[in-house]
């Protein structure tokens, strides 16, 4: 007996097997990962500028203190450093710039499963998070002068600081990666509530333990492991997490008002 997934039956539409969900899963795969090399393609036509763009932080690090014995520069030290580097900017700058179509394709492989009424969350779900996620990728790097100055001052007076290409890169793009991960935290939290797995009341009962939580999951994801970036990263996520409990009260309070509507008109 072959297996089944339930799938919406709105416009007619029937259950769909196993081998259907595996190859519309293939499909969303393949189409995130096109659009991750289009991004990258263009991270590489202008990778001049982002590059430029991405170590501006440590240039001003270097301009306004002086004593750290730095000029702003990163060293290849290898030969094939130079193009690993700018292929790896160019993969991260992909991902980052095909968020939203791998969100669209995220929600268009889930949304069948849902009801009509669930459905009709998924655009505000998937602009939502994307806003959240560069928010929090514009944050990280907004924060990066500060994690790198207490960085470089608790490697001593007497450290001159010379970066390497692949490392600098890395720890900038992994920071607004996880940043923007941490942002999507109200989105899965919202969402958890619309679908009846968790209630307003339940987070509401265990915010101390929602708070420990969120820093501990800060403080693992944080790349460069600093406080500043730490706390920069943990404070942002805890007021998304009181305020994706906040809506989860007004659209609970709006579901029971419209039940009571709909039992008020049956009567």
């Amino acid at each position: 007996m072959a297996w089944r997934f339930s799938k919406s039956t709105i416009d007619g539409a029937q259950p769909m097997s196993m081998m259907s969900h595996l190859s519309e899963l293939r499909m969303r795969i393949i189409r995130s990962c096109l659009s991750i090399a289009i991004g990258a393609a263009v991270i590489l036509i202008f990778y001049d500028q982002v590059l430029h763009f991405l170590t501006q932080p440590y240039r001003n690090i270097c301009e306004s203190r002086p004593d750290f014995n730095c000029d702003g520069s990163l060293y290849a030290l290898g030969p094939i450093e130079g193009l690993a580097s700018r292929m790896r900017i160019a993969g991260y700058g992909g991902i980052i710039i095909s968020v939203p179509i791998i969100l669209w394709q995220l929600w268009r492989f889930v949304s069948p499963a849902m009801s009509p009424k669930e459905k009709k969350y998924a655009i505000p779900f998937a602009v939502s998070s994307f806003i959240l996620f560069i928010f929090g990728g514009a944050l990280a790097f907004w924060t990066l002068d500060k994690a790198l100055e207490f960085l470089i001052t608790w490697s001593g007076p007497d450290v001159n600081q010379t970066y390497q290409i692949a490392k600098y890169i890395s720890l900038v793009a992994l920071m607004m990666l996880a940043f923007g991960a941490g942002f999507l935290l109200p989105v899965i939290v919202v969402f958890l509530q619309l679908v009846g797995a968790v209630t307003p009341q339940q987070l509401r009962k265990q915010w101390r333990i929602a708070v420990m939580v969120v820093f501990v999951i800060s403080a693992v994801i944080t790349p460069s492991g600093d406080p500043i970036s730490m706390l920069a990263l943990a404070v942002p996520m805890t007021i998304l997490y009181m305020l994706a409990v906040i809506i989860g009260f007004i659209a609970q309070r709006r579901k029971r008002k419209n039940s009571d509507n709909d039992d008020t008109d049956n009567d």
